[in-house]
């Protein structure tokens, strides 16, 4: 970076690989880290912390009243994900460890395990290797908001909280049927859910906390009683799913959301491709997201048009292209990208790129200069909406206003008389821009995968809320199971 050229360009590799390799994610960890272990000598922490693998594993909550089937839920997920189970159960099964006995001597005794004592467990829990390396799932821990606070102040925090919500008559019904194998801990339903073999039968025994209607009652008025608390301990990595329905369907609408990536405290910078047929509202939209994200609005025409103004190297050998209404050659287009993206400007705040890629061509030439965009949009809509838009639309030749015969028509005769058509909204032309979208759309989304579609055939302020919905919600991941 050459701080002595003006305008100052700063390489757009750098962000880009900043964002590749998770660099802001890993500063903001190893902030927080700090904060809540307050090491004596911070320097030395911030070296072990980043001598270990950067390793972004599962970190997830499943809650639920009784019998909203969570356990069963839980052990799906960590089969599926070879993650560690853990519950309080399994917490306390430990016969080696002290903090295990002196819980189970709390348990003797009918007295409540204290918070402190709980958090303890867990802390131990999750710092062996199966934790560490392969990522959690914590079954129906911690039942109250002060146990969700505590677990926050030494670290714990998951990425992805589910709650399984399902009618109390329901759940009372669930549980007068469910059966636990004690050998393998599985849990089963006397109509719902009967294990298929006869052993497995035979080994089936009422769960500890009983089966009566009563004690499950009982159970349901306290669950209610900490639920609104404890969720709101977790409200930006809440889901509630509908657990009154087949298991299948429940896990699967787990797994979707696990996919999903929580909003992070990172620094982002959106860089933003718009695509789209001719008249889907590409300018509306890049206007709307620069105003609101503060990002630089670039269109590749404008700057076509600044370049030739500016009589630039750039813009003079453009300009006999632009005279004779040919399309500007690519490695040109580049150019004139690469020089404003690079900018201050793009860097720091980010930019809304419209009208540039058109091919797969050009697209790959904008990525291998570093100009990757972290979110591209293609804005859907039928020809026959992009026909009504653009032939009927007209423009006062006097005051430069633009009319439409059906949404905005002229408000006078005399407006009306001397409003014309623009050329390049002639049914003709329109066709033709069509044909050379479509031409190179399908190659266009094959390259960029991760791209995202909008029914962009509504109100301009319905698409922006499509559209800011996806820009604000990290892109989803796909589950990979760990090693």
């Amino acid at each position: 970076m050459d701080q002595t050229k003006k305008p100052l360009r700063i390489p757009p590799q750098f962000g880009t690989y900043a964002e590749k390799h998770g660099l802001f994610e890993l500063y903001k960890r190893l902030i927080e880290g700090l904060i809540v272990a307050k090491p004596q000598d911070p320097l030395d922490f911030l070296l072990e912390q980043l001598k270990k693998e950067n390793n972004d594993v599962p970190a997830i909550i499943i809650h639920g009243p009784p019998a909203s089937g969570k356990t069963t839920i839980a052990r799906l997920v960590c089969t599926k994900l070879r993650t560690a189970y853990i519950s309080k159960e399994t917490l306390l099964a430990d016969d080696v460890s002290s903090l295990a006995a002196t819980a189970k001597e709390h348990l003797k005794k009918n007295e409540d395990i204290p918070k402190s004592l709980w958090v303890d467990l867990l802390s131990t829990r999750m710092k062996l290797f199966d934790c560490v390396r392969k990522g959690w799932v914590l079954d129906g821990f911690p039942e109250t908001r002060e146990q969700a606070l505590a677990l926050q102040e030494v670290g714990i925090m998951p990425k992805h909280y589910v709650v399984l919500e399902a009618p109390d008559t329901v759940l009372i019904e669930r549980q007068m049927g469910k059966r636990v194998d004690p050998e393998t801990g599985d849990v089963y339903h006397t109509t719902f859910d009967y294990p298929s073999g006869v052993e497995v039968e035979r080994r089936l025994i009422e769960p500890t906390e009983g089966c009566g209607e009563e004690a499950t009652v009982e159970r349901l008025l306290v669950y209610h009683r900490y639920a609104h608390g404890l969720q709101s301990g977790y409200q930006n990595r809440y889901k509630a799913i509908n657990a009154d329905q087949p298991k299948a369907d429940v896990f699967s609408q787990v797994l979707t959301f696990l996919s999903s990536n929580p909003r992070s405290l990172a620094p982002h910078t959106p860089r933003i491709v718009l695509l789209g047929p001719t008249g889907s509202g590409k300018t509306v939209q890049a206007a709307l997201l620069a105003s609101k994200y503060n990002a630089v609005n670039v269109s590749s025409g404008q700057l076509v048009k600044e370049a030739i103004t500016n009589e630039s190297k750039v813009g003079e050998a453009i300009k006999p292209y632009v005279e004779r209404n040919m399309l500007v050659p690519d490695n040109l287009m580049i150019k004139i990208l690469d020089e404003r993206l690079a900018q201050l400007d793009c860097a720091s705040r980010g930019w809304v790129l419209r009208g540039f890629p058109r091919t797969r061509e050009q697209a790959e030439n904008l990525s291998k200069i570093g100009h990757e965009p972290n979110r591209v949009f293609f804005l859907d809509v039928p020809n026959d909406s992009v026909y009504e838009r653009l032939t009927l639309r007209s423009l006062d030749v006097v005051t430069g206003n633009q009319y439409h015969a059906l949404y905005n028509p002229p408000r006078t005769n005399s407006i009306k008389d001397r409003s014309v058509q623009h050329p390049t909204d002639a049914e003709e032309i329109v066709r033709n821009r069509l044909s050379q979208y479509y031409a190179y759309a399908e190659e266009i989304a094959d390259f960029y995968e991760d791209a995202q579609h909008i029914n962009a055939d509504q109100d301009p302020h319905t698409v922006f809320e499509c559209v800011e919905s996806m820009l604000v919600n990290p892109l989803p991941k796909r589950l990979i199971q760990q090693d």
